[in-house]
């Protein structure tokens, strides 16, 4: 999850008359597309045609009919590259084979007062947030164009119509190219803004396109931040103290300096670099020093140790989260209360391309190149390291390998800024796999304990909850964690909508020296793998169908109810199965949507676990392009069940003791099992995300299936740690 609302303002509401000042040019005419030189000296596909019209910021058009389309968020393999595109488009009205794609500048938008409105990239909001003022900015433009066309032809505008980018007068037949009138357009201020469509008005949404960026990423002419090559770049291989909160004592910098290539090595308080003429040599550089690190009081911590602590916790009762009649005086009188403990570790984010920022700083500027899901802290953080001001920090975006919440901090551009303040060139700063797994930050491990009791026929009345966990806000916005609560922390938990008349959720926060951070779906990977397993528990002690017992729990939300009826149907989940196989449902709302999944399994009597199928059920209620929803609900699947097969980040002796996907282990192709997607969609005003919500309801699922497949309940994660034999 992204953090952009905790680390920038909140943008206020946007009215039609803010959004024409906002969109119109500095001159009012005429305006240069906003071009990225760097880029487009490497046959960058995202930089600006200079002879392009700029109808309003979000769009420039050239005169071959070309459409430029800005995207302020940032692409890591989700799919806004072209999904913001398509909200434009949708009310331009042009043709989709003319469109392109850029990344907007954050530096343009700090200069004209946030005109790209939001532009961090995280918690499923991108077309939530932004759909409607990139639909009133096609919107705007197409009207433009249709005025200058009714002006030069001495026509009322109302006589004119947009369709494949060309403006038409039907009683006269003349018409004429968007790439004709995109210069006079540029110069018209509309009295008022148009209306935008409304969903059952869409033309070009929901339909299925092709994505702009797989091109470019097949001919390799895609820019990753690891791509970017300037001249005269150079290179730094960076190391950090292996237990946090550690210090640098000392180090003796000759090896390195000795070796070819090599230009400096740089000290920071906890950290060193070597910059040399490629990665290479600055690596090997790197792996000849012998730093002495001083690794203060943390230097004996282990997850075993953490475990215990978080676990005793459990044993009082916590902050109350949420609470309904009496609870524990309920489960006094209950005829069976069934109890169960659950835990989860700590998981790396572990995305593909290693973290890495190119920055050059020079007299007037301060240029940067990386892939982040904030832009905007990016340009913060630089201006911050380089008593800059702001407006000379100009960062130019680039394709993420993969995200997932990681590269919404950005501690690594603050690393990366303080090796190029040492430098007089510009330099590219990676961190190697192994360095960024070992000492970034992670999903916060938690430990859960659950009662709850059931009446003679099976009939739940009560649930008491205790959760322990990490705090990720109180690090960030400490305000937000009121009364000992961080609704983050608490997601699936504290809002589920189960229906126990008489219920206590209670939560300890804790804390240690392992830093945490958003990770993709954040608190509801590890809360939706204990309460759904633990509502599986108690559908068993009921002796019902785990998919029956929710139903009634859900009364109150009929739109869960169809969601979880339309899994389980399309699974056929109550069909038989030989022993040594099952099928587990889920059920989770996050991020807008609400999805259901359920999982089949196949373990063998020595306890291998080979999941066969996922099926996912998901409302979201509208669509942009259904095919970049079922892409995303693929990827959801394939990164939920890798990290509940084998994710886990063990603390020995106060550092992570693994780096690299030889011990974080990820689905290979023959393991991936078959994911069929299904859209229940609710329609209305409803737009929820896709990105995240279908990680967590994967993990239960699948532990419920092995439960149905062999009777063996999982209550600790990973899969790859348990005893699933069965006989």
């Amino acid at each position: 999850m992204n953090a952009e609302s905790k680390l920038s303002s909140r943008l206020p509401g946007l009215t039609r008359r803010g959004f024409v000042k906002a969109t119109l040019s500095a001159t009012g005419g005429l305006a240069l597309g906003f071009h990225l030189p760097a880029l487009a000296a490497m046959n960058g596909p995202w930089a600006g045609d200079p002879e392009g019209a700029e109808i309003n910021a979000w769009l420039v058009i050239a005169p071959d009919d070309t459409v430029t389309i800005r995207v302020a968020q940032s692409d890591m393999g989700q799919g806004v590259f072209t999904a913001m595109p398509m909200l434009v488009a949708e009310e331009l009205e042009c043709d989709w084979q003319h469109v392109r794609a850029e990344y907007a500048s954050a530096n343009r938008s700090l200069r004209e007062d946030r005109v790209y409105q939001r532009m961090g990239t995280g918690g499923s909001r991108a077309v939530s947030h932004s759909r409607p003022y990139l639909q009133q900015a096609g919107a705007s433009a197409r009207e433009r164009l249709i005025a200058a066309a009714a002006q030069e032809w001495g026509v009322p505008a109302s006589a004119c119509v947009a369709s494949k980018s060309r403006v038409s007068h039907e009683a006269s037949g003349r018409s004429k190219r968007y790439g004709e009138l995109a210069a006079a357009a540029a110069g018209i201020t509309l009295e008022a803004e148009p209306e935008i469509r409304k969903p059952g008005e869409y033309q070009l949404l929901g339909t299925a396109l092709p994505r702009l960026d797989v091109p470019a990423k097949v001919d390799g002419s895609a820019v990753y931040g690891i791509d970017v090559r300037l001249p005269g770049m150079l290179y730094a291989a960076i190391a950090v103290c292996p237990v946090w909160e550690g210090r640098l004592k000392a180090v003796d910098a000759a090896p390195a300096r000795a070796m070819r290539g090599v230009k400096e090595v740089v000290t920071m308080d906890d950290a060193l670099a070597v910059v040399a003429d490629s990665y290479w040599r600055a690596r090997q550089a790197l792996d000849a020093l012998a730093p002495e690190w001083e690794l203060g009081d943390h230097a004996g911590a282990s997850s075993e140790a953490f475990k215990v602590r978080f676990s005793k916790a459990l044993d009082a009762k916590g902050a109350i989260a949420e609470e309904a009649g009496d609870a524990y005086g309920e489960l006094d009188t209950a005829a069976k209360v069934i109890e169960a403990n659950y835990s989860a570790p700590y998981l790396a984010h572990l995305a593909l391309e290693p973290v890495n920022c190119t920055v050059h700083i020079q007299p007037d500027r301060v240029d940067v190149w990386t892939g982040s899901q904030n832009p905007e802290s990016v340009l913060t953080v630089t201006a911050e390291e380089t008593g800059r001001p702001p407006e000379q920090v100009h960062v130019h975006s680039c394709h993420l390998g993969g995200g997932f919440g990681r590269r919404s901090r950005p501690d690594f551009v603050a690393r990366s800024v303080a090796v190029a303040r040492r430098i007089d060139a510009p330099v590219q700063v990676i961190f190697s796999r192994e360095e960024d797994t070992r000492t970034g930050h992670y999903r916060p491990m938690a430990e859960f304990k659950f009662r709850a009791g059931l009446d003679a026929e099976g009939k739940p009345v009560a649930l008491v909850n205790r959760s322990a966990t990490h705090s990720i806000l109180a690090g960030l916005r400490p305000e937000a964690v009121a009364n000992g609560i961080d609704a983050s922390s608490l997601s699936w938990l504290a809002n589920s909508p189960y229906a126990f008349a008489h219920r206590s959720i209670e939560h300890h926060l804790q804390r240690t020296h392992v830093p945490v951070w958003f990770w993709r779906a954040v608190g509801a990977t590890q809360n939706a793998f204990a309460l759904e397993s633990f509502i599986d528990e108690l559908a068993h002690a009921a002796d019902t169908c785990p998919w029956q017992f929710r139903r009634p729990l859900l009364a109150s939300r009929p739109d869960m109810v169809r969601v979880l009826d339309a899994a389980a149907e399309q699974a056929g989940f109550t069909d038989e199965l030989p022993r040594g196989q099952g099928r587990g449902i889920a059920l989770v709302e996050g991020f807008g949507s609400i999805c259901a999944q359920v999982a089949e399994v196949e373990v063998s009597p020595s306890g291998d676990v080979k999941v066969k199928r996922v099926v996912t059920t998901l409302d979201c209620g509208n669509t942009v392009n259904p095919q970049t929803i079922e892409e995303q609900v693929q990827s959801s699947v394939v990164y939920g069940l890798s990290a509940a097969l084998w994710g886990k980040v063990e603390i020995q002796d106060g550092r992570a003791r693994h780096g690299n996907f030889d011990r974080h282990r990820v689905l290979k192709m023959a393991e991936t099992p078959q994911m069929d997607t299904h859209l229940v969609l609710s329609g209305g005003d409803k737009w929820g995300g896709v990105g995240e919500p279908a990680v967590p309801p994967v993990v239960p699922a699948v532990c419920n299936a092995i439960f149905a497949a062999t009777g063996k309940r999982v209550r600790a994660l990973p899969l790859n740690d348990q005893d699933l034999s069965w006989s």
